[in-house]
């Protein structure tokens, strides 16, 4: 007769230290864990709870500037590395890890509205209102050095006048050339002091340009004419060009001209008459789909995104331009900048409704929005190189520092912080739509004036909805043919 006895190795539970924890034998047989589902539901439930309670993503301001910051730039050499220019003149290097100024770039005598640094995060190119191309040699020697100095100031390696203002800049990803927007795209070397090249379509102002990631002759520009523009260096002339059509209030369900914005009461009651109006005598005011930023995602580069003027962000397959890929609502005012994450899964934007929000990078609505009371219009936002930190520059002369997940836990983890943090995401991820952890996951506090212009867009865009529908109904079979937004803003293509 065979006797079957339990037997374990004394190896297997044996301590090695008496500061050990003494592990636990567990069985994990579905058909003696009944309420299995039941307890993991719990445990999603609190993981989502205290997410809400841990979510702290301001981490602190950087002040310095005296005037409104215009634009931002990466050190790709430096993870703690970044740069800012203000509508004065003014060029600052931070260290983001201290918050102080390393040094300043003096020199320019209007606005700066392009930064950008070289691949060896070693020039520093500036670009301005005042028609000159700067650039300066960046010192590596006070990059670990964060004392704030204010007399430790920068001299311009070369100092190039042209013709015209300028409005962006960029730079290769690996290369000696940059690109500048303004009256027309001027390609430039460091060691030359006019432009190699010049491309012109049309007779637009050009607001901003940005060099593809992974095809290093490709980049892409934005027109005031709305139309975005890809250009490549080993042709001629401009390879492709997509005209974006007007918006009307129906449209989209809302109008926020940045010269009339809706934080105040009257405001919004201005704004109710003028949709009555709208809606009686069919005159729905108009504005520009003109494209503030473009972004290109890291990880596909044949993907970007356009910050439009109307509130939403666009991407766009570069290889198919007749249609966008996917529409980023949720800002109530036209967007600023966007900038990519360097993992590619999600983008960052800033708005001239006072808010940073983060999207995902195929997601229609925000996973994330920032705000504080004293934060004022955002021009400009960038992601950190190691993707963990968001830095907005705003009207109000600050910098601003936000984690990326706003309850991510600071410091070094031990390895079961680190566990734990992993199942509590994973069970999250498991549960996430069923409608309790739903509501607590998506729930953000908006301000007031934000909440109320919100409100004001999704009535009317719902009401617009309800009106194309009963015209269809009512209508012969066929003969109205409803258009997704992702193709009814686009006018044409031009090869």
């Amino acid at each position: 007769m065979k006797v079957k006895v339990i037997s374990r190795s004394t190896d297997e539970f044996t301590r090695e230290r008496s500061q050990d924890l003494q592990r636990v034998f567990r069985n994990f047989d579905p058909n003696l864990r009944k309420q299995e589902k039941a307890v993991e539901y719990v445990r999603a439930l609190n993981a989502a709870k205290l997410d809400k309670v841990f979510a702290r993503p301001f981490i602190g301001a950087m002040d310095g500037h005296i005037d409104s910051i215009s634009c931002m730039a990466k050190n790709p050499n430096y993870l703690k590395g970044m740069f800012s220019g203000s509508m004065d003149g003014d060029i600052r290097l931070w260290d983001i890890a201290s918050r102080q100024t390393v040094c300043q770039f003096p020199g320019h005598k209007g606005a700066v509205r392009g930064l950008t640094a070289s691949t060896d995060g070693r020039i520093l190119v500036s670009c301005g209102t005042d028609c000159t191309v700067r650039l300066w040699n960046v010192p590596v020697a006070t990059i670990g050095n964060s004392d704030d100095s204010s007399d430790n100031s920068m001299k311009p390696l070369a100092v190039n006048v042209w013709k015209h203002a300028f409005w962006g800049v960029d730079h290769q990803w690996d290369g000696n050339l940059f690109a500048t927007a303004g009256a027309q795209v001027d390609i430039w070397d460091h060691n030359r002091s006019q432009p190699v090249n010049t491309f012109q379509w049309g007779n637009d102002t050009v607001i901003s340009v940005r060099f593809n990631p992974g095809e290093q002759a490709v980049f892409a520009a934005s027109a005031s004419d709305r139309s975005l523009i890809l250009y490549d260096l080993r042709m001629s002339s401009p390879a492709r060009k997509l005209i974006m059509r007007m918006a009307s209030w129906q449209e989209e369900g809302g109008w926020t001209p940045r010269f009339s914005k809706p934080f105040n009461d009257w405001e919004l009651e201005e704004l109710e008459i003028l949709a009555k109006l709208s809606k009686i005598r069919d005159c729905s005011p108009v504005w520009k789909t003109k494209t503030n930023s473009i972004s290109w995602n890291p990880m596909e580069p044949m993907n970007f995104t356009a910050a439009n003027e109307d509130c939403n962000c666009y991407s766009y397959d570069a290889r198919k331009l007749d249609e966008a890929k996917c529409v980023h609502k949720d800002h109530v005012s036209a967007v600023m900048d966007i900038d990519y994450s360097p993992t590619g899964r999600e983008f960052v934007t800033g708005s001239y409704d006072r808010t940073v929000r983060i999207f995902q990078y195929n997601g229609g609505h925000s996973r994330e929005i920032y705000h504080t009371k004293r934060m004022q219009r955002v021009f400009c936002v960038k992601f950190t190189c190691d993707a963990s930190y968001v830095v907005s520059g705003s009207d109000d002369t600050n910098l601003r520092l936000w984690k990326a997940k706003a309850s991510e836990q600071l410091g070094v983890l031990l390895p079961r912080e680190q566990k734990k943090h992993e199942y509590h995401e994973a069970v999250k991820n498991r549960y996430k739509h069923l409608p309790e952890v739903k509501r607590i996951v998506r729930h953000r506090h908006l301000p007031k004036p934000i909440y109320k212009a919100a409100t004001l867009r999704r009535t009317m865009t719902e009401a617009e909805r309800r009106k194309e529908e009963r015209r269809k109904a009512h209508s012969a079979p066929g003969s109205i043919s409803t258009e997704p937004l992702r193709k009814r803003r686009i006018i044409q293509e031009v090869e």
